[in-house]
C-alpha cells in the first residue's frame, strides 16, 4: 500500500520532470515558428523538408522575411548560400532593425553581399545605423566562394560590443566601451531581424557602373538553420535586457574578443578590409567618436 503523502510526492516530482524537459525542448526551427513574409511571397519557396528556404529576384520584383519576434542583445546567426554566376547589381541583405518600415529614427545593423559579375568575389558591406543615421560602412572580401556551399553570418550583440562573425570568424567590432562610451552605439531599441534580396545595380557593383544582367534572372539566394540566443522583447522592459551575466553573451568574457579571436581578427584586417569609414578622410575630416575606441579592448 503507498502512503497519500507518498503518491503526492510522486506526482510533485513527475511534474517537475515534464517542467523541465519542457524547458529544455529543442528551439523551434521552422520557418513559420520564426518568420513572416514581408512582401512577394510568390517569390518564397522552401525544400520538401522545409529546412531550406529560398527568396528570388526577377525584374518584378524581390522578396524578403522578418522574425515575428523583437530582441534586444543577444547571439543570432544564419547559413547563407548566396546567388552564385552574374549577380552583378544583386544585394542579399541579412539584418537587424528597430522598425518594420526602415523608418527615419530606426537603429539598423546589417549584412549586405553585394553580388558581382562572373569569376568576381563577392564583397560583404556591414553597416550600423543609429536614429536613422548611418554612413559606418565597412567592405570585406571573403575567404571562400560564397555562392558554392552555405556558411554562417553571425552578430554577437550585448551592450559593450556588436561583432560581425563569419564563420566564427570576427571580421568587424563596434565596441561600447573604454574611456568614453559611443554615442553612435544602437543599445536602446529591440530589433527584429530581416532578410532580403533586392536589386540595387544603381550603386552596388562598381558604384553602379555594373548593371543587372535580366537574362540570368531569377537570382536566388538560400538560407537554412536560423539560430537565436538573445533577450526577446517584452513590454514595457524585459529583465534580460540589464546586464545580469546571466546569460553567456552577457557574460565578461563576450565583452570582448578572445585571444584566438583577436588572432583571427588581426588576419581579417590584414588581408580582407577593402573599405573602412574610419580611415576615410576625405568623407570624414572629422572622423566619427567612435573610430577613437579600440577594437581590441
Amino acid at each position: 500500500m503507498v502512503s497519500p503523502m507518498a503518491f503526492l510526492l510522486f506526482i510533485a516530482v513527475l511534474v517537475s520532470a515534464l517542467h523541465i524537459s519542457s524547458q529544455a525542448a529543442a528551439p523551434k526551427t521552422s520557418f513559420e515558428d520564426n518568420f513572416s513574409i514581408m512582401f512577394s511571397g510568390d517569390h518564397f519557396k522552401t525544400s520538401e523538408d522545409g529546412n531550406t528556404w529560398f527568396l528570388s529576384l526577377d525584374k518584378e520584383t524581390g522578396c524578403g522575411f522578418q522574425t515575428k519576434e523583437r530582441y534586444r542583445f543577444g547571439w543570432f546567426s544564419m547559413k547563407l548560400k548566396l546567388v552564385g554566376g552574374d549577380s552583378a547589381g544583386v544585394v542579399t541583405a541579412y539584418y537587424m532593425c528597430s522598425e518594420k518600415e526602415a523608418g527615419p529614427e530606426r537603429d539598423e545593423v546589417d549584412f549586405e553581399f553585394l553580388g558581382n559579375r562572373t569569376g568576381q568575389p563577392y564583397l560583404i558591406q556591414t553597416n550600423v545605423y543609429k536614429n536613422g543615421v548611418g554612413g559606418r560602412e565597412m567592405r570585406h572580401m571573403l575567404w571562400f566562394d560564397p555562392t558554392e556551399e552555405f556558411h554562417t553570418y553571425s552578430i554577437l550583440w550585448n551592450n559593450h560590443q556588436l561583432v560581425f562573425f563569419v564563420d566564427r570568424v570576427p571580421i568587424r567590432v563596434f565596441k561600447n566601451n573604454g574611456d568614453k562610451k559611443n554615442d553612435f552605439f544602437p543599445n536602446e531599441k529591440p530589433m527584429f531581424l530581416f532578410s532580403s534580396i533586392w536589386n540595387a545595380d544603381d550603386w552596388a557593383t562598381r558604384g553602379g557602373l555594373e548593371k543587372t544582367n535580366w537574362k540570368k534572372a531569377p537570382f536566388v539566394s538560400s538560407y537554412k538553420d536560423f539560430s537565436v540566443d538573445g533577450c526577446q522583447w517584452e513590454d514595457p522592459y524585459p529583465a534580460c535586457v540589464s546586464t545580469t551575466t546571466k546569460y553567456w553573451w552577457d557574460q565578461y568574457d563576450a565583452w570582448h574578443l578572445n585571444d584566438d579571436q583577436k588572432k583571427d581578427f588581426a588576419w581579417v584586417q590584414r588581408n580582407l578590409v577593402i573599405y573602412d569609414y574610419c580611415k576615410d578622410v576625405d568623407r570624414y575630416p572629422k572622423l566619427p567618436g567612435e573610430c577613437s575606441l579600440s577594437p581590441w579592448d
